[in-house]
Formats: structure tokens, C-alpha cells, sequence
């Protein structure tokens, strides 16, 4: 059955015409992802029209192709220029551009594309054998689950402040605080705009990410006139990055973090299950987790493959998670996932739980074309990296121009507002000033992407029930905020791991603490894995009792 579904959405996608929508659709979404402020839905949306007027596979099939290359395209505005050029590439900027700036874009542009590549093949390959099964977890959350999924979360400022943990926690705090401005979005009430009508509106996320990372920056590479009249490849040595992509040297180097590129391809797909996590909270959190376990988490942030690799393959792996659950529950995981199911509206689909068997080919159709984008993408990206890495030759005073003027249209052309070029500019203002004072931005940038997402599901938690015990019976509640504790306490664990005796006990107990969740959950699956997490923590401590509790 399988098979035959597999061979008509085959020989419904196999057409030339079709061919070269795709080819199109992803060569667009490249672009559009490279270019700061032009989102990927932005793109998904400008192709919806275009839509119209074809077969239900067609349409699809090229709005499939859009997604995937505006997935890998921010990637090339992120290291090359240190501005993410979408919000799912927020983290790659982190170790991708002070790579480019050593002289090793053509490496790092590597590393990234070939994450990229294999992170949306994983996702593609459990797109097309899970999406029944793990769409049924995107059903299981709650308000309440959310809500610690998000405290989770926000435990990551700790490790993405690094040494500045007070400055960093403040930028949080901070980032929190700006998304409070505006209408409440569960009961409608004006919050913080002092009787301005603009500001009742609230601040736009991308024009406020926009702002601290594309503005802060610009300001700063051009603050003065040498620096404005240097290139981007300046101070690398021979002043020139290389033009050459460095694709075997990428993937030997994948392939040697290969348990990296699975576990955070993983985090993808998990986070993409989740409606409404999307691509901006994956990244950051394969990033964290990638730095968390690394051996060296003090080059993080200097430009080290791992911080590439990590962010990549999560945010490539997003949109077959969301893909999932739009299939399965007709619940779209990220913005993107809800243009797609507009599109499928458009066409008279309506996605459900019995979408797979009552639209086989059309669902089959999907998830190839998934698939067939991702090796398009890698061939695109692959011809039109030389272009862009050309990029880097240009005196910072005219791109920075270039640049800026190119953030000022997108963000403009999302709502249409003015208020938005101001949001730019007074964050771009707050950017310069939290560089020039040590204030890492990154923690500022999870609070206001996850800040929404807290408060809105507080808000219906406790429109449900005023019962705060749910916060911490709920099995998935009770899961986050186990591995929220022992993600706050890890930091200290790493600072004192193999120099005090209790370090020991830390992973072994955190095994313990997880598999309680996991048990209550219930489901052969997940009792199975709580029985292999505790046999590990049992298997860890036996170990270190064998070897007289020495440390390694």
C-alpha cells in the first residue's frame, strides 16, 4: 500500500513543468532567506497566489520548495555578514561569522550547507515513516506544559551568557519585558504604552531581531571612517575570504560530530511537533544542548564547527516536525505550516487525522517533494554560494548602506506600519549600546521570542483552572521542569566537573529525576525508555563505584 502511494505521488510530481517549479521555488527561497528581514513565511505567502490556478500537487509541491530553501538561506547572510537573515539562523551568526572573519567562510559556508542538507534529510525520512505517531505528542501538550516547556527554555540564558551570567540574565529579563508592550493577547487590555496608540500595537519580533543584530552591528562596523572603508574579509590575513567552498573538508568534518548532527536534527523535528515552537526556539536550544555536552564549550561563540553544525540541522529539521502535525491534526506548527494549511484550504484538503489514508497520494506528494527539495537546495546553494561569498569584497560603508536599506524594506513590507522602521532604529540604538557595554544579545533575543509564547499560555492555564499543582502533576509539566532544573544547574556542574566528588552523582541522578515523567507518561514506548534511562543511571553509578569514585 505504502509502495503504491509512494509511485503515484511519484508520477504525479514527475512532470517537467513541476521540475522547474520546485527549482524555482527553492532558488527563491535561497534568496529570500539571505536577505535580513524577508522571512521564509514572507516568502511561502508572496508564492501562495501564484498557487491558485494549479493542481493541488503542483501548488504544494512549490510552496514545499520555497520553505526548504528559505530554511538554508539564511545561513549565508548569518556568517557571511553576522546578520541572520532569517530568525531560525539566529545561532549560526554565533560561531559562523567569527569563522568568516578568520578567513574560513568557505569552510563554514560548507559546514553549513551540508547540515543543512542532512538535517532536512532526516526530517524528510521521519516526515515519511512518523508522522502518525509523532503528531500524536503535538496533541498530548496542554497550557500547562507549554508554560514549563518555556521556563525550560529559558533556562538556556544561563549558557548563552557565557562569563557575563548577571548581564546576560538581565538581557533576558529585559527581552521579556519588551514583549509585555502592547494589547494582551488573552484578554485585550493596553499594557506599558503610556496612552500611545502606536505602541499598543506591541513590537515586532522581526523588527526588533533585526534591529539589535543587523542596526547594532552596521553601527559598529562602520563607526568610524577606517573601519567604514574596510571590507568584511578585512584582518583575515590575506584580506580576502575564500571563494572556494570547502565541501569535502565539511563533511569529514560532520561526519566526525556525526552524534551532534543526529541529536540536534532530533531537537528539529521534536521542536517543529510542537505547535507554535518553530525554527527560532529549535535553533537555540540544538545550540545550547550542543554546548552543554561539547568538550570544549569554551570556544562557542570564537567559531567552532560544532556551533554551526548544531543550529543547522535543527532548523532544517523544524519543518518536517510542523509538517507532521499539520498532516495528521490539521494543527500548523510554526506561521509557515499555517500558510501551508491555507493553501491546502485553498485547494478544498482540509488536514485531519484521517488526511495520510483519505488524500494518499497528495500526502506522499508532500512528503517527497520534502525530500527532492532538499537535494535541490543542496545543488542551488551550493553554484550560488560563490556568488555570495563575493559579498564579503565589498567596503562595509556601501553594504552596510546596501543592508540596511534592505532591513528597512522588510521589515516595513511584514505589517505595513511605520512604527516598525522606529522599533528598528531604537533597537538598533539599544543593540550598540548593550555591545559597547558587555550585555550579550542572544539572551535579550530568547526572551522576546519566547516571552509571548509563556504568557499567552499562562493565561489560558489559568483561565482553565486556578489549580497551580498541574504546573508540576502533569507528566510532559513535570518533564520540563526536571530538565529545566538540571539545565540551570548545569553550568556549575561544568565548572566544577572532575574537581568536586557530588559532580558524579549529577547525571546519574538527572537519569533517575527524567524517568519519573517518562513512567507516568505511560505507553510501552516511553515506560521502555524510562526503564533505559534508569538502567544507564544505574550502569553510571555502578562504573564510578567500580572505579572507587576516582575521577576520570
Amino acid at each position: 500500500m505504502v509502495i503504491e502511494n509512494v509511485l503515484a505521488a511519484l508520477n504525479e510530481l514527475a512532470t517537467v513543468q513541476t521540475f522547474i517549479l520546485m527549482v524555482i521555488g527553492v532558488a527563491g527561497g535561497l534568496i529570500a532567506g539571505a536577505i535580513p528581514g524577508f522571512t521564509i513565511a514572507m516568502a511561502v505567502v508572496l508564492t501562495l497566489p501564484f498557487t491558485f490556478g494549479m493542481p493541488a500537487v503542483q501548488g504544494i509541491a512549490t510552496m514545499v520548495s520555497v520553505l526548504v530553501g528559505g530554511l538554508s538561506g539564511g545561513l549565508m547572510a548569518g556568517i557571511l555578514t553576522g546578520i541572520p537573515g532569517t530568525p531560525s539562523s539566529v545561532a549560526t551568526t554565533f560561531d559562523g561569522h567569527p569563522m568568516a572573519k578568520e578567513g574560513q567562510a568557505g569552510l563554514a559556508l560548507g559546514i553549513g550547507v551540508w547540515s543543512s542538507f542532512f538535517g532536512g534529510i532526516i526530517s524528510a525520512i521521519l516526515l515519511m515513516t512518523l508522522a502518525p505517531q509523532l503528531a500524536n505528542i503535538g496533541l498530548e501538550f496542554q497550557p500547562w506544559d507549554y508554560f514549563m516547556l518555556v521556563m525550560f527554555a529559558l533556562t538556556i540564558t544561563a549558557s548563552l551568557a557565557g562569563k557575563n551570567l548577571i548581564k546576560g540574565l538581565i538581557a533576558g529579563v529585559v527581552g521579556l519585558l519588551v514583549r509585555t508592550v502592547g494589547e494582551d493577547e488573552a484578554v485585550g487590555m493596553a499594557r506599558l504604552n503610556f496612552g500611545n496608540d502606536a505602541l499598543l500595537q506591541g513590537f515586532d519580533f522581526i523588527a526588533v531581531l533585526i534591529g539589535l543584530f543587523a542596526f547594532s552591528r552596521l553601527l559598529h562596523d562602520v563607526r568610524d571612517p577606517v573601519s567604514a572603508r574596510k571590507r568584511l574579509s578585512a584582518g583575515t590575513g590575506n584580506g580576502n575570504i575564500s571563494v572556494a567552498i570547502e565541501h569535502l573538508a565539511a563533511i569529514k568534518i560532520i561526519f566526525k560530530h556525526w552524534t551532534l548532527l543526529i541529536r540536534s536534527s532530533l531537537i528539529g523535528v521534536f521542536t517543529g511537533v510542537l505547535p507554535g515552537a518553530g525554527g527560532s526556539i529549535a535553533n537555540i536550544l540544538a545550540y545550547d544542548q550542543a554546548k552543554k555536552t561539547s568538550k570544549t564549550p569554551s570556544k562557542f561563540g570564537t567559531g567552532t564547527p560544532e556551533g554551526i553544525i548544531a543550529p543547522e540541522s535543527s532548523n532544517n529539521a523544524v519543518e518536517g516536525g510542523a509538517l507532521m502535525t499539520l498532516m495528521a491534526l490539521g494543527i500548523p506548527g510554526d506561521v509557515t505550516a499555517a500558510v501551508m494549511l491555507g493553501a491546502l484550504l485553498v485547494h478544498d484538503i482540509v488536514p485531519s487525522p484521517t488526511f495520510i489514508t483519505e488524500e494518499p497520494v497528495l500526502a506522499y506528494s508532500i512528503f517527497l517533494s520534502f525530500f527532492g527539495a532538499t537535494f535541490m537546495m543542496l545543488g542551488l546553494q551550493s553554484g550560488m554560494l560563490r556568488i555570495f561569498v563575493l559579498v564579503t569584497r565589498v567596503r562595509m560603508y556601501m553594504l552596510a548602506a546596501i543592508i540596511l536599506g534592505l532591513c528597512g524594506i522588510g521589515v516595513y513590507a511584514i505589517h505595513n506600519v511605520e512604527f516598525d522602521l522606529w522599533t528598528l532604529l531604537w533597537f538598533g540604538i539599544l543593540g550598540v549600546l548593550m555591545r559597547q557595554f558587555g550585555f550579550p544579545l542572544a539572551p535579550m533575543i530568547l526572551g522576546v521570542v519566547l516571552g509571548n509564547i509563556a504568557e499567552l499560555n499562562l493565561a489560558r492555564a489559568m483561565a482553565i483552572t486556578t489549580d497551580l499543582t498541574l504546573f508540576v502533576t502533569r507528566p510532559w509539566a513535570l518533564f520540563f521542569l526536571i530538565i529545566a532544573i538540571f539545565s540551570s544547574a548545569f553550568p556549575i556542574y561544568q565548572v566544577y566537573r572532575g574537581a568536586k566528588k557530588w559532580t558524579m552523582f549529577y547525571l546519574p541522578v538527572a537519569c533517575f529525576a527524567v524517568s519519573g515523567p517518562l513512567f507516568m507518561m505511560g505507553g510501552v514506548p516511553r515506560t521502555t525508555l524510562a526503564a533505559v534511562v534508569v538502567l544507564f543511571g544505574a550502569y553510571t553509578l555502578w562504573r564510578r563505584q567500580q572505579a572507587g569514585w576516582v575521577f576520570e
